[in-house]
């Protein structure tokens, strides 16, 4: 038996959507601002899938992600094909000016882990984890937004 957590975070940024989406599409810059990523690889020869992998502590994980949707200075949705078990979206909100990042994450635990942690803590250190890496993301942003 498998449980699946969901999550959504969002945060505004004070930069114009093409920046914030040519950012985030970046795939492999991920690791720069999401804390838990170690690396991700888009592989060559299917732009649509990418090897992702999580390092947090002593705990390791690798996943294989496709591509499910892309709508440019829109909507990137995903889901895992192998591997930890995750699949969300990440929306994104012109405000002429600024943008809204929005980013739903969901994840599979596997029943026996669900009942030795108590989902709502690890909601909370999952949802404070992915807020911290919205407001990195926006820091660097605006870093970039300065340097342009």
């Amino acid at each position: 038996m498998t449980n699946w957590l969901e999550h959504t975070v969002q945060i505004e940024i004070d930069a114009p959507i093409e920046l914030v989406w040519n950012l985030w599409s970046d795939l492999e810059q991920m690791p720069r601002w999401m804390k838990w990523i170690d690396s991700v690889r888009v592989l060559e020869d299917n732009p649509e899938l990418s090897r992702w992998k999580l390092a947090s502590g002593g705990f390791e994980f690798t996943w294989l992600s496709r591509i499910l949707k892309l709508v440019p200075h829109q909507i990137i949705q995903w889901e895992s094909v192998d591997g930890l078990p995750n699949r969300g979206a990440i929306r994104f909100y012109d405000r002429h000016g600024s943008s809204i990042v929005k980013m739903t994450a969901a994840y599979a635990i596997p029943g026996f882990l669900g009942k030795l942690m108590d989902n709502l803590f690890l909601g909370r250190i999952v949802e404070s984890t992915l807020q911290a890496d919205l407001e990195r993301f926006k820091q660097y942003a605006m870093q970039k937004q300065a340097q342009s």
